[in-house]
């Protein structure tokens, strides 16, 4: 459910994940974020954390949202360590069509559990 004063999140897929009207492959959930496994991952260990709040793509946050984009990269950290990801993992945030962001809902991907090249493409 959105926070008190915010729009609910918008209708994409994340969006209908956050209202509970889709299914997911939770494995985070707080009252600022959500996060579950990518449904077409990169790599053997590949999960999205995404806010509730509804920010269509990094490029339209503000200051207000500091503490919102602190928080999701580190739920990102702690998934990543419970997942086995000791060795590393990568983040990633495409930031609209140019930035390859197909789903335009703010999400951050984590992807790890194999050597990762650089760069990625």
């Amino acid at each position: 459910m959105a926070a008190e004063g915010q729009n609910a999140p918008p209708d994409t897929i994340f969006g209908k994940i956050i209202r509970k009207e889709i299914p997911c492959d939770l494995l985070y959930e707080d009252e600022q974020c959500i996060a579950f496994n990518d449904i077409a991952p990169q790599g053997p260990v590949h999960f999205l954390v995404i806010p509730k709040k509804p920010i269509v793509k990094l490029s339209d946050a503000n200051d207000s949202d500091e503490q919102l984009l602190g928080h999701l990269l580190i739920v990102a950290r702690k998934i990543a360590k419970e997942r086995g990801l000791s060795n590393g993992f990568r983040t990633v945030i495409n930031d609209a069509e140019d930035g390859g962001q197909t789903v335009f809902h703010l999400h951050v991907h984590v992807i790890g559990g194999r050597h990762l090249k650089w760069p990625p493409g």
